[in-house]
């Protein structure tokens, strides 16, 4: 089994290793998200949305998403926008989108989330390239 804990490494991931990282990145995506989520209900409440303290709210909210994106970059995983993360499988991505519980699409290197596919297509794929 490889290390999954890899440091910065570029990652492929079996759909076994991304599903094992999913509890964890579940949780680093929640807590972010709530957080953000918490955030810009401040700036909204704010009669100047232009005020000061507007934006070292906007500069918090960027603050956390950045941290979560390193944080999945450490896992290997690559953040492809906001609560989206990708698991390189060597042939393409297998792609995550919070709240998702499990990881159910996949996409191919120049593909984007509007490309995705349910895994399902992808063991076809699969197989058809193997004969």
């Amino acid at each position: 089994m490889s290390n999954i804990f890899g440091i910065y490494g570029k990652k492929i991931f079996s759909i076994e290793e991304a599903e094992s990282l999913l509890p964890l990145l579940y949780r680093l995506t929640d807590e972010s998200s709530r957080s953000v989520k918490s955030l810009m209900k401040h700036i909204e409440a704010l009669p100047d949305k232009k005020s000061l303290r507007a934006s070292d709210i906007e500069k918090n909210i960027n603050e956390i998403i950045e941290k979560w994106q390193n944080k999945l970059e450490k896992l290997g995983v690559v953040p492809k926008g906001l609560w989206l993360a990708d698991f390189d499988n060597g042939k393409g991505y297998f792609c995550w989108k919070f709240p998702e519980t499990k990881i159910a699409f996949w996409h191919g290197y120049q593909d984007g989330f509007s490309g995705r596919q349910p895994l399902e297509l992808q063991e076809v794929v699969d197989v058809g390239l193997e004969l």
